[in-house]
């Protein structure tokens, strides 16, 4: 037996779900877990299972899939549980969240392969090396920038990367290399989006004296941190701390969201739905 995920995403309409059902029976696949939700508002239906099948089944059943899709207009895709999606992680000179992806993946927690860690700094390449991961310095100055995103192209080719994650990564992807990227590079942002966007937004918090801080894991878009967001979480703090307590507080949250949202989207669990997601946790 083999496994596999199944998540679609189409017009919502009678039926989708007793089709599926009856045709996964069909070809003798035994269904694990199963999700779904039917946005009122966008008039979408949005689903997740998983299952067994025998691989001898698998063609056929790929090909009644693509039959069913084409008549319910889904946005369908089988993605094969057994494969551990390949992961490109850039940082600059915060290593927090690296150390933890690493140590996350080091122990299984994180099913996924990481064939690169690109930085425009040297810092983290002795953490890489101790977790036997090519590390690619890509430094960033005032007249490359264009040709480095060329370079982290040619390793996202190169390497067959499925997911990039920004894990305070401190540049600002161009739009181009945002476009090349829909739905499969990942952001930490240091804060409770939407609210204080941008640099220092822990030192914009202080200044506004909120009360609870948090962080953001969402999808990049050509929109500065306005990407479809997949995980967030908050603390409470009082007036009682400064601008860096505020940051170390902010690290350990930084950490849990985007491990968060990182094994959501190994794990098949996260939909697009316009500038929103669907998470099935």
């Amino acid at each position: 037996m083999q496994s596999y995920v199944l998540t679609l995403s189409c017009p919502d309409a009678v039926g989708i779900v007793a089709t599926l059902s009856g045709l996964l029976a069909g070809h003798d696949a035994n269904i694990l877990d199963s999700a779904q939700f039917g946005d009122r508002i966008s008039g979408r239906f949005f689903l997740r299972i998983s299952f067994e099948v025998e691989d001898g089944r698998v063609d056929t059943l790929r090909r009644a899939l693509a039959e069913v899709a084409e008549r319910f207009r889904m946005d369908l895709h089988l993605h094969d549980a057994g494969r551990r999606p390949r992961v490109m992680i850039l940082v600059s000179r915060f290593g927090h969240c690296l150390n933890d992806l690493l140590y996350r993946y080091r122990i299984g927690a994180l099913a996924m392969d990481i064939p690169a860690i690109v930085s425009n700094h040297r810092d983290f390449y002795q953490l890489a090396a101790w977790h036997d991961v090519p590390f690619h310095h890509l430094p960033v100055n005032g007249g490359n920038k264009e040709r480095q995103e060329e370079r982290l192209l040619e390793i996202i080719e190169g390497e067959r990367i499925d997911l990039v994650v920004l894990a305070r990564y401190m540049q600002v992807l161009s739009p181009t290399l945002c476009e090349r990227l829909p739905g499969r590079c990942i952001n930490i942002h240091h804060s409770f989006l939407p609210s204080f966007k941008g640099a220092k937004p822990y030192h914009q918090a202080f200044a506004r004296g909120v009360k609870l801080i948090g962080a953001t894991a969402h999808y990049v878009t050509t929109d500065l941190d306005e990407g479809p967001i997949i995980e967030q979480a908050v603390e409470r703090v009082d007036h009682t701390l400064g601008p860096d307590d505020l940051v170390a507080v902010g690290r350990d949250i930084e950490c849990m969201v985007l491990a968060r949202a990182v094994k959501y989207h190994l794990e098949r669990r996260v939909l697009l739905n316009g500038s929103k997601t669907v998470v099935f946790r």
